[in-house]
């Protein structure tokens, strides 16, 4: 099979010559900036420029010695753009080892800390020195109700929104479709990997971007009827940019990928019967019409245990579900195949990172993921994907035994 049959046998449910594997096809399925430079000197492969695609997260581009060494069966949408050195701009990661990052996102030294600017000139995420990742300083809504027709404005003060990963500003202004459809019709070209489109789409997280994480869920339990106009107006947003992105890309891909992280490490972050008022029927629409759009599976990216969730998701559309976290309350592999393996897509729960990955031994690794494998891969529906991203602190012995435990 090539590399596209593969990851399409399994997203129809049936297996194929052997489970499909995705390792940086989207952007928690990736490596941080110092795990993968320690990986490919581990490896032992030729030194190349560490290039990193998600700025927020430290998030590496994979060169393709490393997909093929691996036999990775997906790619992202993304590597068809910033394609140029004039694209990259030189940078350093937390440990001292040099990268590239894009040229838009600028981060400035102030004392102690990175920091990044909007274009107002407010610091909105900052990495202090000894973190490994940016964090969210300012929250456009903080301070009560706005005007939420103000949404796409306050996007622009907000990390999440502002700092862009390619194509970012790349593909920009009256031409932004064509530049789109080029690059997307170029890659598809070029590969016989799955092609994985980053839509978002997010609707809980952007409540939490915007007005923070406490205030958003006491708009949600105090003010319905100002949650339900923000949502309102931002699923609008969210039409308008699927129309869009869907119309240029839509021809070229395989997956849309959704993100909204409903869960935490002990359930969900709301009842079913909140995510039913607020979300289900919102995200019925937005997936419903991206089916419409373009011949595409949905994959909503949502980390956490979110197994009391899993029928609405369903039931409102949802073909796959990432990174299936598995070390979370409700989430075992057994279960969650028996129960919903005939309707849902599981891409993720290959490996746990949390304890497995970061603390075990090569061996321990193997045999984690020869189980998780077993479990998860009869019928197909599977695209085998560590939890989440492999974070810096990750030894390479480990990654490497985990994709040969696969390809075993």
């Amino acid at each position: 099979m090539t590399h596209r049959e593969r990851v399409l046998a399994a997203l129809d449910h049936r297996e194929g010559d052997r489970v499909p594997i995705d390792f940086a096809g989207h952007h928690s399925s990736g490596i941080a900036g110092i795990a993968y430079a320690k990986l490919r000197s581990f490896l032992g492969l030729p030194l190349r420029p560490i290039r990193l695609h998600e700025p927020i997260q430290q998030i590496a581009i994979v060169d393709e010695d490393v997909l093929d060494l691996f036999s990775v069966d997906t790619t992202e949408l993304g590597r068809a753009f910033a394609l140029e050195e004039k694209d990259w701009a030189d940078w350093v990661l937390p440990d001292g080892t040099p990268c590239k990052i894009p040229v838009w996102v600028k981060p400035e030294r102030d004392g102690t800390r990175w920091i990044i600017r909007s274009g107002t000139g407010r610091i909105i995420a900052q990495m202090p020195d000894g973190a490994l990742y940016f964090e969210q300083t300012y929250y456009p809504f903080a301070q009560g109700v706005p005007d939420h027709r103000r949404i796409e404005e306050a996007f622009g003060e907000c990390m999440w929104g502002m700092i862009k990963s390619p194509p970012g500003p790349l593909a920009s202004g009256p031409k932004r479709k064509e530049i789109l459809a080029e690059g997307a019709r170029r890659l598809r070209g070029s590969t016989t990997r799955a092609i994985v489109g980053l839509f978002g789409g997010n609707l809980l997280e952007t409540g939490q971007f915007l007005y923070r994480n406490d205030n958003f869920f006491l708009l949600m339990a105090e003010n319905p009827a100002a949650t339900h106009d923000f949502l309102d107006n931002l699923v609008e947003i969210h039409l308008r940019n699927l129309e869009e992105f869907l119309s240029a890309v839509g021809p070229y891909i395989d997956v849309v990928n959704f993100g909204d992280d409903l869960g935490m490490q002990t359930g969900p972050q709301m009842s079913p019967a909140m995510y039913r008022t607020y979300f289900k029927s919102r995200h019925e629409r937005l997936w419903k019409r991206a089916k419409e759009l373009a011949d595409v599976k949905v994959m909503l990216h949502c980390c956490g245990g979110v197994r009391e969730l899993l029928p609405d998701l369903i039931d409102a559309g949802l073909d796959i579900i990432n990174p299936v976290q598995i070390s979370c309350r409700g989430m075992e592999a057994a279960g969650l195949k028996r129960d919903f393996g005939d309707a849902l897509v599981f891409w993720g729960g290959g490996c746990d990172t949390q304890t497995v990955l970061s603390g075990g031994t090569p061996d321990s690794v193997r045999r984690h993921v020869r189980e998780q494998i077993r479990v998860l891969s009869p019928g197909g529906g599977f695209v085998f994907q560590q939890v989440h991203n492999i974070l810096a602190d990750i030894p390479p012995a480990n990654i490497r035994a985990m994709f040969e435990a696969v390809l075993e």
